[in-house]
């Protein structure tokens, strides 16, 4: 058979590390992006905080693209029939009224936030993983040994020290049995470096991904080689690892030719670098918890409600005009090559919060439009909503829309609600309608309020309050929203009075 050349066409999606950005940070709560925005200042000189509002933050018309972020709202969602407005520029400087009184639907009492350390959440996997007991106790001498970070700074002939004597001080209890050591023992010289770097490779295989790493460079190393295979500039990225010190000292040009890339792809492979965690134990909830910051403000205007952005939720960030106006201007071509890299960085990181505010402007108002009973009179009145409903409504995908609904919190009269609370199933009515699981559970819950304490209301006899309401729902539905409520069965919530 003879080698021949053939070409083909074809289309193939692919994600640039723009995008990845974009999806990365519309997925990050409040918080979260507060940290994101202060690393980005922190690193990108051309990006600085203010006093202000976020105008200015954009370059000016030479892109079309890159719009205010304080712009209006578009008019399809704020159209004067809807009775919802949408306003950027409104700082909410009043409460909108009384939290939700003790018989709203509140869940959010009821929510703890994570104390897990990451030695706990090491430990955890751990026990989960499949080793004999000299390896397991192995890999309990690394977990011991790492620091605040995740990293560990100790050399593998500690780890081999510690691991000794740990085997000495507790063989045999819960952890390590003698029955799956070897029978004639281990060796004094147990467990060799060689020995303590093939446990430990496999403690880096833990969540979070980057842990156990023993430099910056490992650390993003490990966390690379996680991503898919087909990931854009991975391989680039994965050997610009090997070369930190040339990026801690600028030499962009030296970059270049140790990646054999040209200047687009740097730039594509420091993206995807950027997008890393220097820091795995920082993706631990091992902090004292903070309160929920609202990302939307829900008020009422006279007959129309307002949505809006918590503008005072994020720091103010903008691109710095004096050291943009600098780039390709330097007397040397690095410093303008460098001042250009970081301003097109910078670029980048303002359109993709522009992005997201935009994105979670529009996904918010639409739940309000669809959910204007719920604020009107309570969590009866809730309507079915699905993703794909809101995905139709403001023409994106429902990959877009969960990630726009996961940890954002919306500030309401009624109380504080993350965005998937408007979201429910629903079951039919007798009328041909569909009543929403939320709408339910208020029902349920409002029956049970006022049922005799000496004879509370069974399962059944809730399903059948329920279906003389025009409501369809079976007892075992019934059980099941109650259970969910954390709601005790009836003989448990008989009192004698």
């Amino acid at each position: 058979m003879k080698p021949g050349l053939q070409l083909q066409l074809g289309q193939q999606l692919t994600m640039t590390p723009q995008l990845q950005q974009a999806i990365r940070l519309l997925q990050l709560s409040t918080l979260d992006l507060r940290q994101e925005i202060q690393q980005a200042v922190e690193s990108n000189p051309l990006l600085e905080l203010e006093d202000g509002g976020l105008e200015d933050q954009l370059p000016d018309d030479d892109d079309a693209e890159l719009a205010e972020v304080t712009g209006d709202a578009p008019e399809t969602l704020a159209e004067l029939d809807s009775g919802v407005d949408t306003e950027w520029d409104d700082v909410y400087t009043e409460s909108p009224g009384a939290g939700a009184s003790n018989d709203e639907y509140d869940p959010w009492e009821e929510r703890t936030a994570s104390t897990e350390s990451l030695s706990e959440h090491l430990l955890w996997q751990l026990n989960l993983a499949v080793m004999t007991d000299a390896d397991r106790a192995i890999a309990y001498a690394i977990i011991d040994a790492l620091d605040q970070r995740g990293y560990l700074t100790s050399s593998l002939a500690d780890i081999a020290a510690a691991t000794r004597q740990l085997l000495g001080e507790y063989r045999p209890d819960e952890h390590l049995s003698e029955e799956s050591l070897p029978e004639d023992g281990l060796p004094d010289d147990f467990p060799e470096e060689d020995e303590v770097l093939a446990v430990l490779r496999r403690v880096q295989h833990f969540d979070p991904p980057g842990v156990a790493a023993r430099d910056l460079a490992e650390c993003l190393a490990i966390q690379l080689r996680q991503l898919p295979a087909a990931t854009p500039w991975r391989d680039e990225a994965l050997a610009l690892t090997a070369h930190l010190p040339l990026l801690e000292a600028r030499e962009l040009p030296a970059l270049r030719r140790q990646l054999g890339v040209n200047e687009e792809g740097l730039v594509a492979a420091l993206q995807l670098l950027r997008t890393l965690t220097p820091s795995p134990a920082d993706q631990i909830g091992n902090v004292e918890p903070d309160y929920i910051v609202p990302d939307v403000i829900v008020r009422r205007r006279g007959q129309r409600w307002l949505v809006e952005l918590n503008v005072d939720a994020l720091p103010k960030v903008r691109l710095n005009r004096h050291y943009e106006s600098l780039a390709g201007h330097a007397r040397r071509e690095d410093d303008n090559q460098y001042l250009r890299t970081q301003v097109q960085e910078a670029r980048w990181f303002l359109k993709s919060l522009q992005s997201r505010n935009e994105t979670l402007l529009k996904v918010a108002t639409r739940i309000v439009e669809v959910q204007r009973d719920f604020f009107e009179y309570g969590a009866e009145a809730m309507k079915p909503l699905v993703l794909a409903d809101i995905a139709s409504a403001v023409e994106m995908h429902e990959s877009t829309i969960s990630r726009v609904t996961n940890q954002k919190f919306m500030f309401t009269p009624r109380g504080m609600f993350e965005l998937k609370f408007f979201f429910s199933s629903h079951v039919g009515t007798d009328g041909g309608g569909e009543c929403s699981s939320t709408a339910i559970r208020a029902i349920i819950k409002k029956l049970i309020a006022a049922e005799n304490p000496r004879k509370p209301l069974s399962d059944s006899r809730l399903a059948s309050l329920l279906n003389d309401q025009g409501i369809q729902v079976a007892r075992r539905t019934v059980a099941k929203y109650r259970e969910a409520m954390k709601i005790p069965a009836s003989s448990e919530r008989k009192r004698l009075l």
